[in-house]
């Protein structure tokens, strides 16, 4: 091989190289250069909302760019989720899912349009959320679990639950609290918290298993009561309610439903932008006044990697799977 030629190939071999590696450094060392958009599962004011609201500011602040907040509600979180599994994967498009629309809907819908962890790079959990038995006293006059499930029992078919909608984890905590408890319920998905709360409120059904921060001004104001939260153990903001497990019910036993949110973003979004944007959200974590107002409102802070988050979402989809199976939970 002639020196011209020797220099000529090791020439295009270098330039190869920068061409497959310039993705990644310009995503380093340039992005964000414009607004970053996540979209919502679920509509303004439920609970992911709530969340993503609360870190949108300081998020904006560490990456430099703003961050929008928009949303494309609807089938269970199916209809952001595609969009966003669609979508340019360079970091400016994201999705706040849940452990409902990655995991529990994988089950439940199986001709998706997506892949819940093919389709999607896991960027950053943000939170664990507890569920709460939470009930109108007005419609089912009860003061425990106990008494709830005796009530329940004695008249079959009688009460309604809302429910976040098909699929969402307030239906699949409620699902599961009916089968273990062998309890006959009627299920009315909403098209988000604020209907199927308001639902609760007006006294069109009797219950709802939903978010901590969500029932709680309700159940100040009193207009709402909690009987029991989700989790395996008490959470900070309401100590006075008990977990379903310490009711000491048959079935209850090892009952913890409790959910997480999450950021993701399409496949192949480059590694250097995951990674900032996970080590953002964990500066976001941190702060103090942003962990206070999480946990006041009976959240628990989730700390992980993007490969740990990655595992936590794989876990999630094989435990939803066993529970949608052993409930014979369908969507109606």
């Amino acid at each position: 091989m002639t020196v011209f030629r020797r220099r000529a190939l090791l020439g295009a071999l270098a330039a190869s190289a920068l061409t497959v590696s310039a993705p990644a450094v310009l995503a380093q060392g340039d992005w964000p250069s414009q607004p970053v958009t996540i979209f919502m599962t679920f509509n303004a004011g439920s609970g992911v909302d709530v969340v993503g609201r609360l870190i949108q500011e300081p998020l904006s602040r560490l990456l430099g760019q703003p961050v929008i907040i928009d949303y494309k509600p609807g089938a269970a979180g199916n209809i952001a989720s595609e969009y966003v599994s669609r979508a340019k994967p360079d970091g400016y498009t994201l999705v706040f899912g849940t452990a409902a629309t990655h995991g529990t809907n994988a089950a439940l819908y199986p001709k998706l349009p997506f892949d819940v962890e093919k389709d999607f790079e896991p960027v950053a959990p943000i939170v664990d959320v507890s569920n709460v038995l939470t009930i109108n006293p007005e419609v089912i006059k009860v003061n425990s679990l106990a008494e709830f499930v005796k009530e329940i029992k004695a008249n079959p078919g009688k009460y309604n639950f809302a429910s976040t909608g098909n699929g969402t984890g307030t239906h699949m905590a409620f699902a599961e609290l009916n089968w273990r408890l062998g309890l006959d319920m009627v299920h009315v998905p909403y098209k988000g918290g604020p209907d199927a709360i308001t639902s609760v409120l007006r006294g069109e059904t009797c219950c709802i298993m939903n978010q901590v921060q969500t029932v709680l001004p309700h159940s100040k104001s009193g207009k709402l009561k909690l009987l029991a939260v989700t989790t395996a153990k008490p959470i900070a903001a309401v100590p006075e309610v008990p977990p379903v497990a310490a009711s000491g019910l048959p079935g209850t036993k090892g009952f913890d439903s409790a959910i997480w949110f999450g950021v993701f973003a399409p496949k192949h979004t480059p590694a250097p932008v995951v990674a900032r944007l996970n080590a953002a959200i964990q500066q976001v974590l941190h702060q103090p006044e942003i962990k206070k107002r999480l946990e006041d409102s009976g959240n628990t802070l989730r700390y992980e990697t993007p490969e740990q988050f990655r595992q936590t979402v794989h876990r999630n989809r094989l435990q939803s799977a066993e529970i949608v199976k052993a409930a014979k939970i369908t969507i109606q």
